[in-house]
């Protein structure tokens, strides 16, 4: 395996949509939600691990969920979970842990993905990332893989490229933000653009760069423990400063913002796993399109429903369709598909016990 080649697994988010099994303490990364036998995390891992050395996979995660890394990945050291004493977006973690990776080898080209994704064909997803590694050894990019669109999402940031371009990789005219269900088609009908997948690929040179460029006071503020970083002093200073940093994303921080950025459409096939519903895609299925898992169910007049249990808990439903059902320690959750994405103010609304 090459050296040279880094990752930093994103594994912070709480998954709120995601409950009652994705919780403050127990987030969604670290349970099987498809009942593979393997979590979140532990998969993309696993993953990540065919092409870049495990010594050199980073996981970036808030200092709560620090056992639950190490428990999960007993083949991870604790120097290479990276704690975030308080919650901030993606620029920050993203510049601290480029810097660390630095001072270990500035030579370095690194991925930077989501640790609750979902891919299906690993073997495609390994050559489109050795692909992008390739292309940033040999030019000054910040990449992404870009995911081909399904349908009108209108729950995705989209990638727009220049129609007219012909090679493998293309130059990013401009991200796009979540759009109305009219403009997504319109993104889908041009044929030029993607959703952006949140996954990222580029030389530590290249992204420290550009920070030094567009965020030079976030810049200076990490910079300025360089020389600690990788030794025992590193805690304390990133304990000291961290929560000074501005609460900013990677691509409003930097993607946005430089004109050296480059997509390749994927080949595989992704999802982002931010829902029941997207579960319920991605899961085996009934022939009434129900998706069951860790249940035991008696169904009758029941079609395009997600349920979960634990412990085969015996299930019986007549009449109810495009529904979740989640059964999850003291809560059990019933709640209709199409509203999906109101689950998280649901559990905003909900006292803390029970988050």
């Amino acid at each position: 395996m090459n050296k040279n080649y880094y990752a930093i697994i994103m594994a912070g988010g709480v998954g709120s949509r995601f409950w009652p099994v994705s919780t403050t303490e127990f987030p969604k990364q670290f349970h099987d939600m498809l009942g593979s036998g393997e979590t979140l995390i532990q998969k993309t891992f696993s993953r990540l691990s065919k092409l870049i050395p495990t010594q050199n996979i980073l996981i970036l995660t808030n200092e709560r969920y620090n056992e639950l890394v190490l428990e999960q990945l007993p083949m991870v050291k604790q120097e290479q979970v990276l704690l975030e004493p308080a919650m901030r977006n993606t620029a920050p973690c993203i510049l601290y842990a480029s810097l660390k990776i630095q001072k270990m080898n500035p030579d370095a080209v690194m991925v930077v993905a989501p640790s609750d994704h979902w891919i299906e064909d690993e073997n495609a997803f390994i050559d489109n990332l050795q692909h992008c590694f390739d292309y940033c050894l040999k030019n000054d990019a910040l990449m992404t893989l870009g995911i081909q669109p399904t349908f009108p999402n209108t729950g995705f940031g989209y990638i727009e490229f220049d129609k007219n371009d012909s090679n493998s990789i293309k130059k990013v005219n401009q991200f796009r933000e979540k759009p109305d269900y009219e403009t997504a088609k319109s993104f889908l009908e041009s044929g030029n653009f993607l959703w952006n997948g949140g996954i990222f690929i580029w030389s530590v040179k290249s992204i420290t760069e550009a920070f030094s460029v567009f965020q030079p006071q976030m810049n200076q503020l990490f910079l300025d423990g360089f020389e600690k970083y990788n030794t025992l002093t590193e805690k304390d200073f990133i304990n000291e400063n961290y929560a000074a940093a501005e609460n900013i994303s990677i691509d409003y921080a930097i993607l946005e913002k430089a004109n050296n950025v480059y997509v390749l459409p994927a080949t595989f096939d992704w999802n982002d796993l931010g829902t029941w519903g997207s579960l319920h895609e991605k899961l085996d299925k009934d022939v009434q399109n129900n998706a069951v898992v860790n249940a035991t169910v008696v169904l009758e007049n029941a079609s395009n429903n997600i349920i979960r249990t634990k412990n085969k808990k015996l299930v019986i439903i007549d009449g109810l369709n495009d529904f979740i059902v989640v059964e999850h320690g003291d809560v059990l959750l019933i709640y209709p598909k199409g509203k999906e994405q109101d689950i998280k103010k649901v559990v905003g609304s909900l006292p803390t016990e029970k988050l």
